[in-house]
């Protein structure tokens, strides 16, 4: 069995009947996992254990764990610095931001891979222009230099851990006030003006072995009369043919108020896969979910098998073995002596 175009979730602590029959479908390709699916590190390898088990190739599963406003899994894991308080410090000491965001990526990466989880949407290259409130500090600065500088470094810690990345939210959600899980925010600014800014972090990073990408729910038109998720002028002329990014595609959350611009939530998956998705997700939603994963259920894209096969996790570290290693150690005291004060805990679904 292939790996489906769909990434649904799941509701609680462990699977129910019904959801392992769902995720067996041939149309479902992975789950995203979320707050309510963790309760300690033991109970998270026991749920992948058996999400993994139920089909080969085996599902991928994906979480956000950016760290700072969203991080899923907490108690039991180190608490992530938002990355923006990383990029604050690349004004003062450039050198030491960069090895800080090294390591901020390697040890989420290593924390989430230990519990069986093959990859964190991460790292996000959106701009914070301070217009965007749902951005904020989960972007790593406001200059694009800066950001593909530091999602970089943070990259380069992600890949060393064994974890693909999943750059986000393209072309850039920084520069639209109104947030896309409740409406289609829209972006007045020229191709050529997101060129000079939000399109740098993620060319820079295409060049530098960026394995995916996930689409924002925004509406640029003065570039495309579709929002870039749903867009074959932004997915497949500019992102794939333009900028020459070869990875894997994922659609943003298809229950955010930013998709509702497309139908209904089966038009919404066929318009995102048809403009240049590999895969769609489909969040808090599993009556729609189930729909969306019915519709799809002859959907074959050879190329998209191959691209997805490629973000499963390259290496499961023990997780006792990687909380005694010196590396885990050495990356807390570092993390840890760049932290003013703890961060507001937010959890963004």
């Amino acid at each position: 069995m292939s790996i489906g175009p769909v990434m649904a979730d799941v509701q609680g602590l462990e699977l129910q009947a019904e959801e392992r029959d769902l995720l067996q479908h041939p149309a479902v390709g992975g789950v995203i996992l979320f707050s309510r699916n963790y309760e300690s590190p033991e109970q998270l390898q026991q749920l992948t254990r058996e999400i993994h088990g139920l089909r080969q190739p085996p599902l991928l599963l994906a979480v956000d764990q950016e760290g700072g406003r969203v991080q899923r899994f907490r108690d039991g894991f180190y608490r992530l610095p938002p990355v923006g308080q990383l990029g604050a410090l690349y004004t003062k000491d450039r050198n030491r931001a960069l090895r800080l965001c090294e390591e901020a990526g390697w040890m989420m990466a290593s924390e989430v891979l230990s519990v069986g989880v093959d990859l964190s949407f991460a790292p996000v290259l959106d701009l914070d222009l301070g217009v965007s409130a749902v951005i904020g500090d989960r972007a790593f600065h406001r200059a694009p230099d800066a950001v593909a500088e530091l999602a970089q470094a943070y990259q380069r810690g992600m890949h060393a851990a064994g974890m693909a990345t999943v750059g986000k939210h393209f072309p850039g959600h920084g520069g639209v006030t109104v947030d896309s899980h409740h409406a289609l925010p829209e972006d007045e600014r020229s191709l050529a003006d997101l060129e000079l800014q939000d399109l740098v972090p993620f060319e820079r990073l295409i060049h530098n072995d960026l394995n995916g990408i996930m689409a924002a729910h925004v509406l640029y038109p003065q570039v495309d009369s579709q929002p870039a998720g749903f867009s074959r002028r932004w997915l497949s002329d500019i992102l794939r043919t333009s900028l020459g990014f070869q990875g894997a595609i994922f659609s943003d959350d298809l229950s955010m108020g930013g998709a509702c611009w497309a139908g209904d939530y089966p038009e919404r998956a066929r318009a995102a896969l048809e403009a240049g998705c590999d895969m769609v997700l489909v969040c808090n939603q599993p009556q729609h979910a189930a729909e969306v994963i019915e519709s799809l259920a002859g959907h074959n894209d050879p190329a998209a098998h191959l691209r997805l096969a490629r973000m499963h996790g390259s290496n499961w570290p023990q997780r006792r073995e990687l909380l005694a290693s010196r590396r885990w150690q050495a990356a807390v005291s570092l993390l840890e002596s760049c932290e003013p004060e703890r961060w507001l805990d937010m959890d963004l679904e």
